[in-house]
Protein backbone atom coordinates (compact mmCIF):
# COMPACT_ATOMS: atom_id res chain seq x y z
CA UNK A 1 0.00 0.00 0.00
CA UNK A 2 0.96 3.30 -1.03
CA UNK A 3 2.93 5.43 2.21
CA UNK A 4 0.83 7.98 3.68
CA UNK A 5 2.89 11.13 1.66
CA UNK A 6 1.66 13.83 4.74
CA UNK A 7 2.78 11.47 7.31
CA UNK A 8 5.80 11.35 5.81
CA UNK A 9 6.50 15.39 6.08
CA UNK A 10 6.74 15.12 9.82
CA UNK A 11 10.03 15.88 11.22
CA UNK A 12 12.60 14.40 13.41
CA UNK A 13 11.66 14.58 17.39
CA UNK A 14 12.76 13.35 20.37
CA UNK A 15 9.94 10.62 21.85
CA UNK A 16 10.15 12.03 25.50
CA UNK A 17 9.16 15.70 23.67
CA UNK A 18 7.04 14.87 20.81
CA UNK A 19 4.43 17.00 19.75
CA UNK A 20 2.24 17.39 17.16
CA UNK A 21 2.81 21.14 14.63
CA UNK A 22 -0.08 22.43 12.55
CA UNK A 23 1.00 20.45 9.42
CA UNK A 24 0.72 17.04 11.37
CA UNK A 25 -2.55 17.71 12.47
CA UNK A 26 -3.84 18.56 8.86
CA UNK A 27 -2.06 15.26 7.83
CA UNK A 28 -4.65 13.69 10.49
CA UNK A 29 -7.69 15.33 9.44
CA UNK A 30 -7.05 14.39 6.16
CA UNK A 31 -6.96 10.97 6.60
CA UNK A 32 -9.57 11.25 9.02
CA UNK A 33 -11.64 12.73 5.59
CA UNK A 34 -10.57 10.66 3.56
CA UNK A 35 -11.57 7.50 5.78
CA UNK A 36 -14.96 9.39 6.37
CA UNK A 37 -15.45 9.74 2.06
CA UNK A 38 -14.73 6.05 1.81
CA UNK A 39 -17.13 4.46 4.66
CA UNK A 40 -19.76 7.03 3.63
CA UNK A 41 -19.52 9.12 6.89
CA UNK A 42 -18.60 6.52 9.20
CA UNK A 43 -14.75 7.14 9.78
CA UNK A 44 -13.58 4.59 12.47
CA UNK A 45 -10.66 5.78 14.58
CA UNK A 46 -9.20 2.25 14.63
CA UNK A 47 -9.03 1.94 11.19
CA UNK A 48 -7.50 5.83 10.72
CA UNK A 49 -4.93 4.89 13.32
CA UNK A 50 -4.09 1.44 12.01
CA UNK A 51 -3.61 2.85 8.56
CA UNK A 52 -1.26 5.65 9.66
CA UNK A 53 1.12 3.52 12.30
CA UNK A 54 1.48 0.21 9.70
CA UNK A 55 2.77 2.96 6.73
CA UNK A 56 4.69 5.43 9.73
CA UNK A 57 6.24 2.40 12.52
CA UNK A 58 8.39 5.35 14.05
CA UNK A 59 4.96 6.92 15.14
CA UNK A 60 3.87 4.43 17.05
CA UNK A 61 5.69 4.92 20.51
CA UNK A 62 3.48 8.05 20.23
CA UNK A 63 0.26 6.73 20.20
CA UNK A 64 -1.01 7.90 23.58
CA UNK A 65 -0.72 11.14 22.00
CA UNK A 66 -1.70 10.71 18.49
CA UNK A 67 -5.15 8.49 19.39
CA UNK A 68 -7.05 11.53 20.81
CA UNK A 69 -5.73 13.85 18.24
CA UNK A 70 -7.60 10.86 16.02
CA UNK A 71 -10.49 10.70 17.93
CA UNK A 72 -11.03 14.26 17.22
CA UNK A 73 -10.88 14.40 13.79
CA UNK A 74 -12.62 11.25 12.83
CA UNK A 75 -15.93 12.81 14.98
CA UNK A 76 -15.17 16.17 12.82
CA UNK A 77 -14.93 14.02 9.46
CA UNK A 78 -17.95 12.37 10.62
CA UNK A 79 -19.79 15.66 11.50
CA UNK A 80 -19.03 17.43 8.34
CA UNK A 81 -20.27 14.31 6.25
CA UNK A 82 -23.18 14.36 7.73
CA UNK A 83 -23.72 18.29 7.17
CA UNK A 84 -21.90 18.61 3.90
CA UNK A 85 -22.31 15.30 2.46
CA UNK A 86 -19.67 13.16 0.81
CA UNK A 87 -19.07 15.34 -2.53
CA UNK A 88 -17.93 18.06 -0.73
CA UNK A 89 -15.35 16.39 1.46
CA UNK A 90 -13.80 15.13 -1.69
CA UNK A 91 -14.23 18.18 -3.17
CA UNK A 92 -12.19 19.35 -0.16
CA UNK A 93 -9.61 16.36 0.05
CA UNK A 94 -9.18 17.66 -4.02
CA UNK A 95 -7.80 21.07 -3.38
CA UNK A 96 -5.95 20.30 -0.36
CA UNK A 97 -4.56 16.40 -0.46
CA UNK A 98 -5.59 14.94 -3.94
CA UNK A 99 -2.93 11.84 -3.42
CA UNK A 100 -5.38 10.76 -0.95
CA UNK A 101 -8.14 9.93 -3.47
CA UNK A 102 -6.48 7.71 -5.26
CA UNK A 103 -6.99 4.83 -2.95
CA UNK A 104 -11.08 5.30 -2.83
CA UNK A 105 -10.70 5.24 -6.47
CA UNK A 106 -9.14 2.05 -6.55
CA UNK A 107 -11.78 0.69 -4.14
CA UNK A 108 -14.78 2.14 -6.87
CA UNK A 109 -13.33 -0.35 -9.25
CA UNK A 110 -13.13 -3.15 -7.34
CA UNK A 111 -17.10 -3.29 -7.07
CA UNK A 112 -19.24 -4.11 -9.34
CA UNK A 113 -17.64 -4.90 -12.50
CA UNK A 114 -14.07 -5.74 -13.25
CA UNK A 115 -11.99 -3.15 -15.20
CA UNK A 116 -12.36 -4.61 -18.93
CA UNK A 117 -8.62 -5.86 -20.00
CA UNK A 118 -6.98 -4.17 -23.07
CA UNK A 119 -10.15 -2.32 -23.88
CA UNK A 120 -9.54 0.84 -26.13
CA UNK A 121 -12.50 3.16 -25.97
CA UNK A 122 -14.51 3.10 -28.89
CA UNK A 123 -12.89 0.01 -30.10
CA UNK A 124 -14.42 -2.42 -27.78
CA UNK A 125 -16.83 -5.36 -29.09
CA UNK A 126 -19.22 -7.79 -27.85
CA UNK A 127 -21.42 -9.87 -28.29
CA UNK A 128 -24.14 -12.10 -26.69
CA UNK A 129 -25.08 -14.86 -28.63
CA UNK A 130 -28.56 -17.21 -27.42
CA UNK A 131 -29.85 -20.01 -28.79
CA UNK A 132 -33.61 -19.17 -29.90
CA UNK A 133 -34.85 -22.06 -28.89
CA UNK A 134 -37.23 -19.83 -27.37
CA UNK A 135 -37.65 -16.28 -25.48
CA UNK A 136 -34.77 -15.07 -22.75
CA UNK A 137 -34.80 -16.42 -19.51
CA UNK A 138 -33.46 -15.04 -16.22
CA UNK A 139 -29.96 -16.83 -16.97
CA UNK A 140 -29.89 -14.57 -20.20
CA UNK A 141 -30.41 -11.83 -18.58
CA UNK A 142 -27.03 -12.01 -16.84
CA UNK A 143 -24.98 -11.81 -20.51
CA UNK A 144 -27.12 -8.58 -21.98
CA UNK A 145 -26.55 -7.10 -18.90
CA UNK A 146 -22.70 -7.48 -18.28
CA UNK A 147 -21.99 -7.44 -22.03
CA UNK A 148 -24.35 -4.00 -22.59
CA UNK A 149 -22.76 -2.50 -19.66
CA UNK A 150 -19.40 -3.02 -20.65
CA UNK A 151 -20.58 -1.87 -24.34
CA UNK A 152 -21.61 1.30 -22.81
CA UNK A 153 -18.72 2.23 -20.51
CA UNK A 154 -16.43 2.10 -23.43
CA UNK A 155 -18.97 3.57 -26.02
CA UNK A 156 -18.32 0.41 -28.58
CA UNK A 157 -20.59 -2.19 -29.56
CA UNK A 158 -22.84 -5.23 -28.03
CA UNK A 159 -23.77 -7.15 -31.16
CA UNK A 160 -26.50 -9.74 -30.51
CA UNK A 161 -26.15 -12.97 -32.40
CA UNK A 162 -28.69 -15.87 -32.98
CA UNK A 163 -26.68 -19.21 -33.07
CA UNK A 164 -29.05 -20.91 -34.61
CA UNK A 165 -27.58 -24.21 -36.39
CA UNK A 166 -29.01 -27.04 -34.71
CA UNK A 167 -32.27 -27.76 -36.21
CA UNK A 168 -32.15 -30.85 -34.29
CA UNK A 169 -32.18 -31.25 -30.61
CA UNK A 170 -32.91 -27.53 -30.21
CA UNK A 171 -34.49 -26.22 -32.98
CA UNK A 172 -35.15 -22.58 -33.31
CA UNK A 173 -38.76 -20.79 -32.31
CA UNK A 174 -39.66 -18.42 -35.00
CA UNK A 175 -41.27 -16.53 -32.81
CA UNK A 176 -37.85 -15.82 -30.45
CA UNK A 177 -36.36 -13.71 -33.44
CA UNK A 178 -38.67 -11.33 -32.74
CA UNK A 179 -38.87 -11.78 -29.42
CA UNK A 180 -35.34 -11.82 -28.29
CA UNK A 181 -34.16 -8.26 -29.55
CA UNK A 182 -36.91 -6.38 -27.62
CA UNK A 183 -36.11 -8.08 -24.59
CA UNK A 184 -32.92 -7.25 -24.85
CA UNK A 185 -33.70 -3.82 -25.87
CA UNK A 186 -35.94 -3.16 -22.84
CA UNK A 187 -33.47 -4.58 -19.98
CA UNK A 188 -30.42 -2.76 -21.36
CA UNK A 189 -32.29 0.47 -22.19
CA UNK A 190 -30.80 0.41 -25.94
CA UNK A 191 -30.93 -1.17 -28.66
CA UNK A 192 -28.07 -3.96 -29.66
CA UNK A 193 -25.97 -2.39 -32.00
CA UNK A 194 -25.85 -5.40 -34.60
CA UNK A 195 -27.81 -8.23 -35.21
CA UNK A 196 -25.98 -11.32 -37.00
CA UNK A 197 -28.22 -14.85 -37.29
CA UNK A 198 -25.89 -18.08 -38.41
CA UNK A 199 -28.15 -19.37 -40.26
CA UNK A 200 -28.04 -16.35 -42.97
CA UNK A 201 -24.61 -16.94 -42.65
CA UNK A 202 -24.01 -20.45 -43.58
CA UNK A 203 -21.37 -19.34 -46.60
CA UNK A 204 -18.64 -17.67 -44.99
CA UNK A 205 -18.69 -21.07 -42.74
CA UNK A 206 -18.51 -23.16 -45.91
CA UNK A 207 -15.24 -20.49 -47.09
CA UNK A 208 -13.26 -21.16 -44.13
CA UNK A 209 -13.71 -25.06 -43.64
CA UNK A 210 -12.45 -24.93 -47.65
CA UNK A 211 -9.51 -23.12 -46.38
CA UNK A 212 -8.50 -25.52 -43.91
CA UNK A 213 -8.95 -28.42 -45.99
CA UNK A 214 -6.99 -26.35 -48.97
CA UNK A 215 -4.30 -25.47 -46.11
CA UNK A 216 -4.77 -28.68 -44.51
CA UNK A 217 -5.46 -27.97 -40.97
CA UNK A 218 -8.54 -29.68 -41.39
CA UNK A 219 -9.62 -32.97 -42.57
CA UNK A 220 -13.12 -34.88 -43.36
CA UNK A 221 -13.41 -37.73 -40.97
CA UNK A 222 -15.33 -40.74 -42.26
CA UNK A 223 -14.85 -42.60 -38.64
CA UNK A 224 -17.93 -43.44 -36.70
CA UNK A 225 -18.38 -41.75 -33.63
CA UNK A 226 -17.51 -44.73 -31.30
CA UNK A 227 -14.51 -45.09 -33.64
CA UNK A 228 -13.14 -42.01 -32.87
CA UNK A 229 -13.53 -41.76 -29.44
CA UNK A 230 -10.97 -45.02 -29.47
CA UNK A 231 -8.55 -43.07 -31.26
CA UNK A 232 -9.09 -40.44 -28.59
CA UNK A 233 -8.74 -42.59 -25.93
CA UNK A 234 -5.88 -43.91 -27.20
CA UNK A 235 -4.27 -41.12 -28.30
CA UNK A 236 -3.56 -42.50 -32.10
CA UNK A 237 -4.72 -40.52 -35.32
CA UNK A 238 -7.45 -41.97 -37.16
CA UNK A 239 -6.80 -42.99 -40.47
CA UNK A 240 -8.45 -39.88 -42.19
CA UNK A 241 -5.56 -37.47 -40.93
CA UNK A 242 -3.75 -38.79 -43.35
CA UNK A 243 -6.15 -37.48 -46.34
CA UNK A 244 -4.05 -34.97 -48.48
CA UNK A 245 -5.85 -31.94 -49.52
CA UNK A 246 -7.53 -33.59 -52.59
CA UNK A 247 -8.92 -35.89 -51.04
CA UNK A 248 -10.26 -34.19 -48.29
CA UNK A 249 -11.92 -31.64 -50.99
CA UNK A 250 -13.07 -34.41 -52.76
CA UNK A 251 -15.28 -35.91 -49.68
CA UNK A 252 -16.60 -32.08 -48.58
CA UNK A 253 -18.04 -32.07 -51.74
CA UNK A 254 -19.73 -35.27 -51.12
CA UNK A 255 -21.00 -34.00 -47.95
CA UNK A 256 -22.42 -31.32 -49.43
CA UNK A 257 -23.94 -32.97 -52.22
CA UNK A 258 -26.03 -35.40 -50.31
CA UNK A 259 -23.92 -38.67 -51.04
CA UNK A 260 -23.44 -38.82 -47.67
CA UNK A 261 -25.73 -38.94 -44.58
CA UNK A 262 -25.43 -37.94 -40.93
CA UNK A 263 -22.47 -39.70 -39.32
CA UNK A 264 -21.48 -40.37 -42.46
CA UNK A 265 -18.79 -37.48 -42.13
CA UNK A 266 -18.05 -35.22 -40.09
CA UNK A 267 -14.98 -32.10 -40.85
CA UNK A 268 -12.71 -31.93 -37.92
CA UNK A 269 -9.65 -29.69 -36.90
CA UNK A 270 -6.22 -30.93 -36.91
CA UNK A 271 -4.81 -30.22 -33.43
CA UNK A 272 -2.96 -32.69 -31.75
CA UNK A 273 -4.13 -36.57 -30.86
CA UNK A 274 -1.92 -36.30 -27.75
CA UNK A 275 -2.97 -33.22 -26.17
CA UNK A 276 -3.33 -33.72 -22.63
CA UNK A 277 -7.22 -32.11 -22.71
CA UNK A 278 -9.06 -34.96 -24.54
CA UNK A 279 -11.67 -32.75 -25.84
CA UNK A 280 -9.50 -30.71 -27.56
CA UNK A 281 -8.20 -33.52 -29.78
CA UNK A 282 -8.89 -33.10 -33.46
CA UNK A 283 -12.72 -31.65 -32.26
CA UNK A 284 -15.21 -31.61 -34.88
CA UNK A 285 -16.37 -28.69 -36.91
CA UNK A 286 -19.04 -29.25 -39.41
CA UNK A 287 -21.77 -32.07 -39.82
CA UNK A 288 -24.76 -33.34 -41.60
CA UNK A 289 -27.99 -32.60 -40.57
CA UNK A 290 -31.39 -34.16 -41.70
CA UNK A 291 -32.74 -31.14 -42.84
CA UNK A 292 -35.29 -32.94 -45.28
CA UNK A 293 -37.05 -34.59 -42.14
CA UNK A 294 -35.85 -31.75 -39.47
CA UNK A 295 -35.48 -28.61 -41.95
CA UNK A 296 -34.93 -25.22 -40.46
CA UNK A 297 -37.69 -23.33 -38.71
CA UNK A 298 -36.92 -19.92 -40.89
CA UNK A 299 -38.93 -20.56 -44.12
CA UNK A 300 -36.06 -19.12 -46.04
CA UNK A 301 -33.61 -21.34 -44.85
CA UNK A 302 -35.70 -24.77 -44.74
CA UNK A 303 -33.76 -27.43 -46.22
CA UNK A 304 -31.34 -25.25 -47.80
CA UNK A 305 -28.48 -26.24 -46.15
CA UNK A 306 -27.39 -30.66 -45.46
CA UNK A 307 -23.76 -29.32 -43.96
CA UNK A 308 -23.94 -27.05 -40.37
CA UNK A 309 -21.40 -25.65 -38.77
CA UNK A 310 -20.77 -27.24 -35.03
CA UNK A 311 -21.21 -23.95 -32.44
CA UNK A 312 -17.10 -24.03 -31.44
CA UNK A 313 -16.59 -23.66 -35.14
CA UNK A 314 -19.11 -21.20 -35.99
CA UNK A 315 -19.18 -18.64 -32.66
CA UNK A 316 -15.11 -19.13 -33.86
CA UNK A 317 -15.32 -17.70 -37.17
CA UNK A 318 -18.33 -15.71 -36.79
CA UNK A 319 -16.29 -13.75 -33.79
CA UNK A 320 -13.27 -13.10 -36.07
CA UNK A 321 -15.73 -11.57 -38.75
CA UNK A 322 -17.76 -9.29 -36.65
CA UNK A 323 -14.55 -8.15 -34.63
CA UNK A 324 -15.31 -9.35 -31.50
CA UNK A 325 -12.58 -7.93 -29.25
CA UNK A 326 -13.81 -9.25 -25.73
CA UNK A 327 -15.87 -12.73 -25.12
CA UNK A 328 -17.16 -12.90 -21.16
CA UNK A 329 -18.91 -16.47 -21.03
CA UNK A 330 -19.17 -19.28 -18.35
CA UNK A 331 -16.22 -21.18 -17.22
CA UNK A 332 -18.09 -24.39 -18.20
CA UNK A 333 -17.11 -22.80 -21.92
CA UNK A 334 -13.07 -23.08 -21.32
CA UNK A 335 -12.98 -25.79 -23.54
CA UNK A 336 -14.26 -24.08 -25.89
CA UNK A 337 -12.22 -20.95 -25.80
CA UNK A 338 -9.25 -23.45 -25.99
CA UNK A 339 -10.83 -25.46 -28.94
CA UNK A 340 -11.18 -21.79 -31.22
CA UNK A 341 -7.91 -20.49 -30.01
CA UNK A 342 -6.21 -23.67 -31.63
CA UNK A 343 -8.39 -22.79 -34.52
CA UNK A 344 -7.21 -18.91 -34.38
CA UNK A 345 -3.89 -19.94 -34.97
CA UNK A 346 -4.31 -22.17 -37.66
CA UNK A 347 -5.72 -19.17 -39.38
CA UNK A 348 -3.37 -16.91 -37.90
CA UNK A 349 -5.80 -14.00 -36.10
CA UNK A 350 -5.78 -13.01 -32.44
CA UNK A 351 -8.10 -14.18 -30.34
CA UNK A 352 -10.39 -11.91 -27.81
CA UNK A 353 -9.68 -11.14 -24.45
CA UNK A 354 -11.77 -13.50 -22.52
CA UNK A 355 -13.64 -13.08 -18.54
CA UNK A 356 -15.30 -16.17 -17.35
CA UNK A 357 -17.77 -16.40 -14.38
CA UNK A 358 -19.47 -19.32 -12.54
CA UNK A 359 -22.63 -20.38 -12.30
CA UNK A 360 -25.39 -18.65 -10.47
CA UNK A 361 -28.01 -20.69 -8.52
CA UNK A 362 -31.53 -18.80 -7.35
CA UNK A 363 -32.99 -21.43 -4.49
CA UNK A 364 -35.91 -21.13 -5.49
CA UNK A 365 -35.80 -22.02 -9.06
CA UNK A 366 -35.07 -25.74 -10.34
CA UNK A 367 -33.67 -27.19 -13.09
CA UNK A 368 -35.57 -25.15 -15.48
CA UNK A 369 -33.91 -24.81 -19.40
CA UNK A 370 -35.60 -23.13 -22.17
CA UNK A 371 -35.66 -26.82 -24.15
CA UNK A 372 -38.10 -28.21 -21.10
CA UNK A 373 -39.90 -24.98 -20.78
CA UNK A 374 -41.12 -25.45 -24.00
CA UNK A 375 -42.08 -28.30 -24.07
CA UNK A 376 -44.01 -27.83 -20.69
CA UNK A 377 -45.48 -25.13 -22.39
CA UNK A 378 -46.63 -26.98 -25.64
CA UNK A 379 -48.09 -29.21 -23.02
CA UNK A 380 -50.24 -27.04 -21.70
CA UNK A 381 -48.25 -27.05 -18.36
CA UNK A 382 -48.32 -23.33 -18.83
CA UNK A 383 -50.06 -21.10 -20.47
CA UNK A 384 -47.13 -19.49 -22.23
CA UNK A 385 -43.50 -17.50 -21.74
CA UNK A 386 -44.58 -15.32 -19.66
CA UNK A 387 -46.53 -17.32 -17.02
CA UNK A 388 -45.53 -15.59 -13.76
CA UNK A 389 -44.50 -19.09 -12.47
CA UNK A 390 -41.66 -19.22 -15.32
CA UNK A 391 -37.98 -17.56 -14.99
CA UNK A 392 -38.26 -15.82 -18.16
CA UNK A 393 -37.89 -12.71 -18.58
CA UNK A 394 -41.27 -11.91 -20.38
CA UNK A 395 -42.69 -13.92 -16.85
CA UNK A 396 -40.60 -11.56 -14.87
CA UNK A 397 -42.06 -8.45 -16.77
CA UNK A 398 -45.64 -9.88 -15.85
CA UNK A 399 -44.93 -10.05 -12.24
CA UNK A 400 -43.30 -6.82 -12.12
CA UNK A 401 -39.71 -7.19 -11.84
CA UNK A 402 -37.76 -3.98 -13.80
CA UNK A 403 -35.30 -3.83 -15.76
CA UNK A 404 -33.35 -1.75 -13.71
CA UNK A 405 -33.96 -4.42 -10.62
CA UNK A 406 -32.30 -7.06 -13.09
CA UNK A 407 -29.69 -4.87 -13.95
CA UNK A 408 -28.48 -4.06 -10.85
CA UNK A 409 -29.01 -8.15 -9.83
CA UNK A 410 -26.44 -9.00 -12.49
CA UNK A 411 -24.02 -6.00 -11.96
CA UNK A 412 -23.88 -6.38 -8.28
CA UNK A 413 -22.85 -10.48 -8.66
CA UNK A 414 -20.29 -9.07 -11.30
CA UNK A 415 -17.84 -10.78 -13.18
CA UNK A 416 -16.56 -14.03 -10.98
CA UNK A 417 -15.48 -17.57 -11.75
CA UNK A 418 -16.80 -18.16 -8.09
CA UNK A 419 -19.96 -20.08 -8.02
CA UNK A 420 -22.55 -18.70 -6.30
CA UNK A 421 -25.96 -19.46 -4.40
CA UNK A 422 -28.63 -16.84 -3.91
CA UNK A 423 -31.97 -16.36 -2.90
CA UNK A 424 -35.05 -15.18 -4.47
CA UNK A 425 -35.46 -11.96 -2.42
CA UNK A 426 -32.04 -10.83 -3.10
CA UNK A 427 -33.73 -9.77 -6.66
CA UNK A 428 -36.50 -8.59 -5.00
CA UNK A 429 -34.86 -6.36 -3.14
CA UNK A 430 -33.41 -4.65 -6.05
CA UNK A 431 -36.45 -4.58 -7.38
CA UNK A 432 -38.04 -2.63 -4.17
CA UNK A 433 -35.57 -0.06 -4.59
CA UNK A 434 -36.30 0.24 -8.39
CA UNK A 435 -40.27 0.69 -7.80
CA UNK A 436 -40.81 1.91 -4.41
CA UNK A 437 -40.47 5.62 -4.47
CA UNK A 438 -43.12 5.60 -7.70
CA UNK A 439 -45.86 2.83 -6.33
CA UNK A 440 -48.99 4.32 -5.49
CA UNK A 441 -50.33 2.66 -2.57
CA UNK A 442 -53.55 0.78 -2.70
CA UNK A 443 -55.82 -0.91 -0.30
CA UNK A 444 -56.92 -4.52 -0.90
CA UNK A 445 -59.14 -6.59 1.82
CA UNK A 446 -58.36 -10.44 1.85
CA UNK A 447 -61.49 -13.07 3.56
CA UNK A 448 -63.14 -9.18 4.17
CA UNK A 449 -65.29 -8.82 7.30
CA UNK A 450 -67.70 -6.24 6.97
CA UNK A 451 -67.04 -3.63 9.56
CA UNK A 452 -70.71 -0.52 10.87
CA UNK A 453 -68.60 2.56 12.39
CA UNK A 454 -70.92 3.53 15.43
CA UNK A 455 -70.51 7.17 16.48
CA UNK A 456 -69.38 10.28 14.94
CA UNK A 457 -67.32 10.31 11.60
CA UNK A 458 -66.75 12.89 8.81
CA UNK A 459 -68.42 12.17 5.17
CA UNK A 460 -64.75 10.91 3.72
CA UNK A 461 -61.18 10.61 4.38
CA UNK A 462 -58.47 11.63 2.29
CA UNK A 463 -55.19 9.38 2.68
CA UNK A 464 -52.02 10.14 0.82
CA UNK A 465 -51.27 8.02 -2.51
CA UNK A 466 -47.65 7.95 -1.39
CA UNK A 467 -46.41 8.67 1.80
CA UNK A 468 -43.21 9.85 0.92
CA UNK A 469 -44.65 12.25 -2.15
CA UNK A 470 -47.83 14.54 -0.66
CA UNK A 471 -47.65 16.30 -3.99
CA UNK A 472 -48.98 13.62 -5.78
CA UNK A 473 -52.64 13.70 -4.10
CA UNK A 474 -54.73 11.78 -1.98
CA UNK A 475 -57.08 8.75 -1.66
CA UNK A 476 -60.51 9.85 -0.63
CA UNK A 477 -62.54 6.97 1.08
CA UNK A 478 -66.42 7.82 1.33
CA UNK A 479 -67.70 6.90 4.16
CA UNK A 480 -71.40 7.64 3.32
CA UNK A 481 -72.85 4.12 4.69
CA UNK A 482 -70.69 4.13 7.71
CA UNK A 483 -69.45 1.18 6.53
CA UNK A 484 -65.67 -0.97 6.10
CA UNK A 485 -63.89 -3.97 5.00
CA UNK A 486 -61.11 -5.52 7.13
CA UNK A 487 -59.60 -8.90 7.28
CA UNK A 488 -61.61 -11.69 9.06
CA UNK A 489 -58.07 -12.23 11.06
CA UNK A 490 -58.02 -8.40 12.09
CA UNK A 491 -61.68 -8.65 12.96
CA UNK A 492 -60.26 -10.82 15.75
CA UNK A 493 -58.74 -8.23 17.57
CA UNK A 494 -60.38 -5.84 20.60
CA UNK A 495 -58.88 -2.73 19.89
CA UNK A 496 -57.15 -1.43 16.70
CA UNK A 497 -56.32 1.13 14.73
CA UNK A 498 -57.84 2.12 10.89
CA UNK A 499 -55.12 2.75 9.35
CA UNK A 500 -54.82 7.27 8.56
CA UNK A 501 -58.28 7.05 9.93
CA UNK A 502 -58.96 6.62 13.54
CA UNK A 503 -59.18 3.93 16.58
CA UNK A 504 -62.26 1.52 16.95
CA UNK A 505 -63.20 -1.17 19.52
CA UNK A 506 -65.07 -4.17 19.35
CA UNK A 507 -64.91 -4.95 15.61
CA UNK A 508 -66.95 -8.04 15.31
CA UNK A 509 -69.79 -6.81 13.16
CA UNK A 510 -69.72 -3.50 14.83
CA UNK A 511 -66.99 -1.27 15.87
CA UNK A 512 -67.01 2.27 18.29
CA UNK A 513 -65.07 5.15 16.50
CA UNK A 514 -62.51 6.91 19.31
CA UNK A 515 -59.44 9.04 18.95
CA UNK A 516 -58.92 10.75 15.50
CA UNK A 517 -55.45 10.54 16.55
CA UNK A 518 -53.24 7.43 17.47
CA UNK A 519 -53.47 7.45 21.12
CA UNK A 520 -51.72 4.17 21.76
CA UNK A 521 -49.51 1.25 20.80
CA UNK A 522 -52.80 -0.51 19.49
CA UNK A 523 -52.15 -2.69 15.80
CA UNK A 524 -52.69 -0.93 12.46
CA UNK A 525 -54.42 -2.38 10.16
CA UNK A 526 -55.55 -1.78 6.53
CA UNK A 527 -59.47 -1.13 5.26
CA UNK A 528 -61.79 -0.16 2.43
CA UNK A 529 -64.52 1.52 2.68
CA UNK A 530 -67.91 -0.05 1.46
CA UNK A 531 -68.37 2.74 -0.91
CA UNK A 532 -65.08 2.72 -2.35
CA UNK A 533 -64.21 -1.05 -3.28
CA UNK A 534 -65.11 -2.91 -5.57
CA UNK A 535 -64.81 -7.33 -5.65
CA UNK A 536 -61.00 -8.00 -6.36
CA UNK A 537 -58.59 -10.52 -7.05
CA UNK A 538 -55.53 -10.77 -6.23
CA UNK A 539 -53.27 -13.38 -8.17
CA UNK A 540 -50.59 -14.89 -6.43
CA UNK A 541 -47.67 -17.30 -8.57
CA UNK A 542 -46.83 -20.48 -6.28
CA UNK A 543 -44.67 -23.11 -8.15
CA UNK A 544 -47.76 -25.54 -8.50
CA UNK A 545 -50.25 -22.86 -9.35
CA UNK A 546 -52.00 -19.51 -9.62
CA UNK A 547 -53.52 -18.89 -6.41
CA UNK A 548 -56.57 -16.08 -7.07
CA UNK A 549 -57.68 -14.89 -3.39
CA UNK A 550 -60.60 -12.77 -3.12
CA UNK A 551 -61.09 -10.12 -1.54
CA UNK A 552 -62.26 -6.39 -1.37
CA UNK A 553 -59.86 -4.09 -3.73
CA UNK A 554 -59.84 -0.39 -3.20
CA UNK A 555 -61.59 1.66 -6.25
CA UNK A 556 -58.78 2.78 -8.51
CA UNK A 557 -57.81 4.28 -11.97
CA UNK A 558 -54.27 3.18 -12.28
CA UNK A 559 -53.63 1.91 -16.07
CA UNK A 560 -52.72 -1.76 -16.61
CA UNK A 561 -49.40 -2.36 -16.06
CA UNK A 562 -48.78 0.26 -12.88
CA UNK A 563 -46.52 -0.91 -10.14
CA UNK A 564 -48.70 -0.80 -6.34
CA UNK A 565 -47.89 -0.70 -2.97
CA UNK A 566 -50.79 -2.97 -1.68
CA UNK A 567 -50.95 -2.26 2.30
CA UNK A 568 -49.16 -4.92 4.65
CA UNK A 569 -49.26 -6.85 1.96
CA UNK A 570 -46.36 -6.22 -0.78
CA UNK A 571 -45.98 -4.97 -4.47
CA UNK A 572 -48.19 -5.85 -7.43
CA UNK A 573 -48.50 -4.79 -11.14
CA UNK A 574 -52.17 -3.76 -12.09
CA UNK A 575 -53.74 -6.53 -14.45
CA UNK A 576 -56.78 -4.48 -14.64
CA UNK A 577 -59.12 -2.68 -12.78
CA UNK A 578 -60.41 -5.38 -10.49
CA UNK A 579 -57.10 -7.75 -10.39
CA UNK A 580 -53.56 -7.30 -9.11
CA UNK A 581 -50.40 -9.80 -10.21
CA UNK A 582 -48.56 -10.08 -6.74
CA UNK A 583 -44.85 -9.05 -7.74
CA UNK A 584 -43.36 -9.89 -3.91
CA UNK A 585 -43.64 -8.46 -0.66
Amino acid sequence: MRAIDEANTLGRMSHMTWEPDEETLAAFRHLAIQNAIEYEGKAAVGSVIGRLMASRSDLRPHGKIISPLIAKAVHEANAMASDLGIDALTTLLENEAPHLLEKREKKERREGLPLLKKAVKGKVVLRFAPNPNGPLSFGHARGIVINGSYAKEWDGELILRFDDTDTVVKPPLPSAYEQIPEEAEWLLGFKPHRIVIASDRIPHYYEHAEQMLSRDFGYVCQCSGEEFKEFRISKTNCPCRTNDVDKNLQLWGQMLDGTFVPGDAVVRVKTSMDLKNPALRDWPALRIQNTAEHPHPRKEIGSLYRVWPLLDFQSAVEDHLQGVTHIIRGKDLMDSTRKQTLLYEHFGWSYPETMYWGRVKVHEWGGFSTSQMRRDIEAGMFSGWDDPRLPTLSALRNRGITNQALRSFWEELGVTQKDISVPLSTLYSHNTKSIDDGAPRISFVRNPHQVKLIGTHQDSIAVDVHPNHPERGKRNFSLLTSSVWIEKEDSKIQELRLKGFCDVKNVDGSAHIGSKERSDRRPIVHWVSNDNSTDGVLLVPNEETIESIHGKLESHQYPIGTMVQIERIGYARVVDSSTLMFTHS
